[in-house]
């Protein structure tokens, strides 16, 4: 790739190997961006928050994309990583992912770098309801003040928009993109009683009430199976064990740790409904590579999966905090689909609106403005 193109270092907390949405944007976009005249480079952590031990290499090349790891110390939640000054001489744009510590050094430290930035939100931090106020606070000071070193804010779903918009001046609307190869029409072509979830195993996931809701269809009909793949993350994988365990699930759920996606490929052979639990997400993309398979979803109505749900006729919303009621809406979207077979085929249309190349465009179209500035 010439060098004399110019240079986006994108600046995110967690990477490839790690495995999670925040991880598939960076790496997808960087994968597009040759396409548009930029090259990409990721400046991430030297150690996942799922493996604290295990140091990774300083610099390394994945998939084709240039990663520099830095050291950091602190909360997985706000990590401390200062050396990354030290990696942005050669930027011609930074651009900086999800709200964290980055998100803030990087703003306040501007006069020492001197780099036009752009943010991309990821649901900020209001994952989960923990620390509400403090959150709020926050939110409204210190990442206020931030949010005004950034030449444009870029929000990855209406949701995010709505939030940020008071706060940011350039506040702008560039929804994630989904990579709709990756599990595409894998799903069965034929309706089958077997559920899929797919994530880590975080809290804001509610695994626990899924799990509660697999009870309660399998109390109904033995025939039902769901598959959780993931990798830990709140939650360990002994945690979960526990919790299938106390509602005797032994022989009806398949617990999947690590799984490449080729495997979860396979997996998604075995099932027809894609199901989430999650309270919280920050666009969805999940939901969008599950329905590129051909699955149905049935999802749990956070703000992310409701404004999915209002453009795509073939997701269904349930409460999974009642799980009596969330079961029943799995079995009408089941009988749907054998009623309607051709939903699978929607299901995989709709996806196709989010493909990457389309979104890679819009980012690059706003490096451009930016350069041109």
């Amino acid at each position: 790739m010439p060098n004399s193109l110019p240079l986006v270092t994108h600046v995110v907390r967690q990477f490839l190997p790690n495995r999670g949405g925040l991880e598939d944007v960076v790496a997808n976009l960087s994968k597009q961006l040759p396409s548009f005249g930029y090259r990409a480079r990721v400046i991430t952590l030297d150690r996942l928050f799922v493996e604290p031990d295990k140091l990774l290499p300083e610099h390394e090349t994945i998939a084709g994309i240039d990663v520099v790891r830095i050291p950091w110390r602190g909360s997985n939640r706000y990590p401390i990583a200062p050396q990354v000054f030290r990696h942005l001489a050669d930027a011609d744009i930074v651009h900086v992912h999800a709200v964290d510590f980055f998100f803030d050094a990087l703003a306040w430290g501007r006069p020492l770098h001197g780099k036009p930035m752009i943010a991309t939100t990821h649901g900020g931090f209001f994952h989960t309801q923990k620390f509400a106020a403090i959150k709020k606070i926050w939110f409204n000071t210190l990442t206020r003040v931030s949010a005004s070193a950034y030449r444009d804010l870029v929000c990855c779903s209406l949701s995010d928009l709505e939030t940020f918009k008071p706060i940011a001046r350039h506040a702008t609307l560039i929804e994630n993109g989904a990579d709709t190869d990756k599990f595409a029409d894998r799903a069965s072509r034929t309706p089958i009683k077997g559920l899929i979830t797919i994530g880590r195993f975080s809290t804001n996931k509610q695994l626990p009430q899924l799990l509660a809701t697999m009870r309660a269809l399998v109390d109904q009909d033995p025939a039902w199976r769901l598959t959780i793949a993931g990798v830990p993350s709140d939650l360990m994988e002994g945690d979960l064990r526990q919790v299938i365990s106390g509602h005797g699930l032994e022989n009806t759920v398949n617990l999947v740790v690590g799984a490449s996606n080729e495997y979860i490929a396979r997996l998604m052979e075995q099932t027809s409904l894609f199901v989430s639990a999650s309270d919280y997400e920050g666009f969805g993309l999940v939901a969008i590579e599950a329905m590129s398979s051909g699955l149905v979803p049935v999802l749990q109505p956070n703000d992310a999966y409701k404004a999915l749900a209002a453009r795509h006729e073939t997701i269904a919303l349930a409460d999974f905090a009642r799980p009596e009621a969330a079961a029943a809406k799995i079995r009408t979207s089941f009988d749907a689909l054998i009623a309607n077979p051709a939903a699978r085929s929607t299901a995989i249309a709709s996806a196709a609106d989010y493909a990457w190349p389309a979104v890679a465009r819009r980012y690059a179209d706003l490096y451009d403005s930016i350069l041109k500035r």
